[in-house]
């Protein structure tokens, strides 16, 4: 899909620029899954019905993560499913032209239901639909409701529509938290039934420390959110951006144990049959198969034997599957 010329970012509300009514829909959006497409369609379809401006309202960090931190709790951080480029790409790809991109802080948690709705919905975005899930909490301590919401579109001359749980083919509910699950476990079918199209994450590919040219397996590197949900492990991956079709790769995520000890998470792509200089461009990996969890191995030599197993492995899933 392209993405649209005319697509904005906001951070702080009221928008500068521009009163044009809004149709809003309002979450994090982490993954962008089936059910989150369902209400973008109808979001895009409410803006064009109406002559507004099709709009999500989502916030950074996650209101889960923010809480967590704030009660030195970090085992209660979400895994994150998408990076925000991502998520924004995404959003843009869905044919949302505004995202409004709020700080969620002490500020933010702190406005009461009637001022979360005044300041963002009303004054902020001039909002003439609304479109939330059926148990949308929203203001201080949560306190807000779906029936508040209505009362106030009376007030104020926007619309309100709820959408139920959008489920798979065996009726059960998808959610940004079944997709945490399923790729904690490494199920690249289960992903891609909830996602429509396979995991992926892209990044600009930066500087490494060489060492996979020197055992014969050079690797691209991108960095990888630090709290990404995605098993770490080794995967049978497509790489796009690079060439003007998909390339073969094997890709490692995770910590480096057996070479490093600075515990920061990193996607290791290694390009099959190919060798480009890639440094600085934007390449998007789709994980497609998930071969072995990550390892710390006791030397080099038996690092690079499980890493040409690895190469063997994805060379058999290509010869198998194609492109």
């Amino acid at each position: 899909m392209a993405v649209n010329a005319s697509f904005a970012i906001y951070r702080s509300l009221p928008r500068h620029n521009t009163q044009a009514p809004s149709a809003v829909t309002i979450g994090n959006f982490d993954g962008v899954h089936l059910g989150h497409q369902s209400m973008l369609a109808q979001v895009t379809q409410a803006a064009v019905q109406r002559d507004a401006v099709p709009t999500v309202m989502t916030f950074e960090p996650h209101p889960r993560a923010y809480f967590a931190a704030l009660s030195k709790r970090p085992e209660l951080i979400p895994g994150q499913i998408n990076s925000l480029r991502d998520k924004l790409q995404t959003l843009a790809q869905h044919h949302i032209q505004q995202v409004i991109l709020l700080r969620f802080n002490q500020a933010l948690s702190n406005l009461s239901p009637e001022e979360f709705i005044h300041a963002l919905l009303v004054k902020g975005l001039n909002t003439r639909w609304l479109l939330v899930g059926e148990d949308f909490r929203y203001g201080h301590k949560r306190a807000g409701d779906v029936a508040l919401l209505r009362q106030a579109g009376k007030q104020y001359g926007f619309e309100v529509k709820t959408i139920a749980d959008v489920v798979d083919n065996h009726g059960q509910r998808i959610s940004s938290s079944e997709l945490r699950t399923a790729l904690a476990m490494g199920e690249q079918d289960r992903i891609q039934g909830l996602l429509g199209h396979p995991y992926r994450l892209s990044g600009h590919v930066i500087h490494g420390r060489k060492l996979g040219r020197t055992i014969g397996v050079p690797t691209l590197n991108i960095r990888a959110p630090q709290h990404c949900a995605a098993r770490s492990g080794v995967y049978v991956v497509h790489v796009h951006g690079l060439a003007p079709q998909p390339l073969k790769g094997v890709a490692s995520l995770g910590v480096r144990p057996t070479v490093e000890d600075q515990g920061k998470l990193l996607l290791e792509v290694h390009l099959l049959d190919v060798d480009l200089d890639a440094y600085g461009k934007l390449a998007c990996v789709d994980f497609l198969s998930f071969i072995r969890d990550e390892t710390t191995f006791p030397n080099l030599s038996s690092m690079m034997t499980a890493i040409h197993e690895d190469v063997q492995v994805a060379h058999k899933y290509f010869a198998t599957h194609g492109l």
